[in-house]
């Protein structure tokens, strides 16, 4: 008798639900980034070592650093690939507020072949739910397939939470 076995394909292409928030156990009150299962994938520190209060560091789950976010001088954010080397900047952010409770995020990726003041891509997030009441200690994230990474997905969500 034969046997069978289904054959799926090597990568399914599904949405991921990440949860944020900066109670989950083992996080100290630092920001984190759990699947659905409750594994921590990424957390944030703020960089003690650093002098400036608006530098967060995104890390892998066994602490590794991926994304390093500063605010500069002029109010944007840059993000650097692992730790802070002026070589390694991956992105810049400009924060913008259209009405009163959208805020939008213009990303200009490093590297990419476009003109300086067309952003790559924008992103925004909607403060108000249609709820009279809503919780902020915990979001729901969903990345959905695409070529983004998720480190850069989580990073601009860290951005928006710090970035006021």
């Amino acid at each position: 008798m034969a046997s069978w076995a289904p054959v799926y394909p090597a990568v399914v292409p599904i949405p991921v639900d990440l949860f944020v928030s900066k109670k989950h156990p083992g996080l100290n009150g630092d920001l984190g980034f759990a699947d659905s299962l409750g594994n921590i994938v990424f957390k944030v520190n703020f960089d003690k070592s650093s002098k400036s209060s608006f530098k967060r560091v995104l890390l892998d789950a066994s602490g590794n650093p991926l994304i390093t976010v500063f605010r500069d001088g002029k109010g944007s954010w840059q993000g650097f690939k692992g730790g802070y080397n002026r070589e390694d900047l991956i992105f810049r952010v400009k924060r913008t507020v259209k009405k009163l409770t959208r805020t939008e995020l213009e990303v200009f990726l490093v590297g990419e072949i476009s003109r300086e003041s067309t952003p790559d891509f924008k992103t925004s997030l909607m403060y108000k739910l249609h709820q009279i009441y809503a919780r902020r200690s915990k979001y729901r994230l969903t990345i959905f397939p695409g070529s983004v990474d998720h480190s850069l997905i989580a990073s601009l969500i860290v951005i928006f939470l710090y970035g006021q």
